[in-house]
């Protein structure tokens, strides 16, 4: 199969009219987009180690490049968190969440998601699938979480989305990329965050 055709495939499937507009995706070098591929390799996030260029080999990266690879590298970054079954969905399934409309309705970027569970259930299930979890504004054991608020990868550095969950009445939400700034903002709209690293989430 070509390059050209395999591209097309995944546009077709992961588009990337839905990424963000400041985004980096797509090819990350100018290759021949004629050569034959046999062989797909995918990575979360690609070093110049693992570029070890093989003859008919594309690299699918999720997060984009900072260097030219010489294997020809397709990169599937925010419209992967957008789409409707990608990323978002996929941490939902984990949390065991029930996925009920887009978090950004601007964007399309996180989802809102029942739970209806105390928060030493939901914790629980967190502690039980991700090594590294920060909580900010933790309430007690027995206190009933019904809604919540997921982003894959990011989210907790946006305190435009620390608001949004505020607005939304979410009782938690649950990201990665946690600052200070957005802890700070939390506490004082009395919000829950729970931070699962950028990669885990």
């Amino acid at each position: 199969m070509k390059l050209n055709e395999i591209i097309e495939f995944l546009d077709k499937k992961i588009s990337r009219d839905l990424a963000l507009s400041n985004d980096t995706i797509g090819l990350m070098g100018d290759y021949d987009l004629n050569q034959e591929i046999s062989s797909i390799k995918i990575f979360m996030d690609l070093y110049p180690k693992d570029d070890n260029y093989k003859e008919n080999t594309l690299i699918i990266t999720h997060h984009p490049t900072l260097f030219t690879p010489n294997t020809p590298t397709f990169t599937i970054h925010s419209n992967w968190d957008i789409i409707e079954g990608g990323a978002n969905e996929a941490l939902a399934d984990k949390l065991k969440l029930k996925v009920v409309e887009p978090f950004d309705k601007n964007t399309n970027i996180g989802r809102i998601c029942e739970c209806n569970r105390n928060f030493s259930e939901l914790k629980e299930i967190i502690l039980n699938n991700f090594s590294e979890v920060n909580i900010v504004n933790k309430p007690e054991n027995n206190t009933l979480i019904k809604n919540v608020g997921i982003i894959s990868g990011f989210g907790l550095k946006n305190p435009e989305y620390i608001k949004l969950a505020k607005e939304n009445n979410l009782d938690l939400l649950i990201s990665g990329d946690l600052t200070q700034e957005s802890a700070i903002l939390a506490i004082n709209l009395n919000l829950t965050l729970i931070d699962l690293g950028h990669h885990s989430s």
